[in-house]
């Protein structure tokens, strides 16, 4: 096999996950909720971190950072295919006519950060808390 050929690999994108955030969302047969997620590439990522920037003055001079807030919202609406937070009927639930906003009224602190995590840990992301973690444990 040529080295060529090892990075000739599917996208990343195919990748999917089911994740349960929290007992309280259930099933018809009251069986916990399971939220699917998906990996997305590098190039959406870009897509998302560039539509996430805002711009401050610093003395003057215009400074360009990302708004992590933003960011986060943008990455679970690109990640999260179940439930569809872009769905009108879940907007119209959680009283907000932007999807971005329908997790962070939908979920409670814990569960929002169970499932940014899990979609963190599927693209390959980890915390950098669990970073210094394993630095402490070696």
């Amino acid at each position: 096999m040529s080295a060529l050929k090892a990075f000739l690999q599917p996208p990343v994108t195919d990748v999917t996950k089911k994740v349960i955030v929290s007992d309280r969302f259930k099933d018809d047969e009251g069986n916990p909720a399971p939220f699917i997620i998906k990996a997305i590439n590098q190039k959406e990522n870009e897509k998302l971190a560039r539509m996430s920037r805002k711009t401050t003055n610093v003395k003057g001079a215009p400074v360009e950072s990302l708004d992590n807030i933003l960011y986060t919202k943008r990455l679970l609406l690109a990640c999260v295919q179940e439930p569809d937070f872009s769905a009108q009927e879940m907007c119209k639930y959680y009283g907000t006519e932007d999807p971005l906003d329908v997790p962070s009224q939908m979920l409670s602190i814990g569960e929002y950060n169970r499932l940014s995590e899990a979609i963190l840990e599927l693209n390959g992301l980890r915390d950098p808390r669990e970073l210094l973690e394993d630095a402490k444990n070696s």
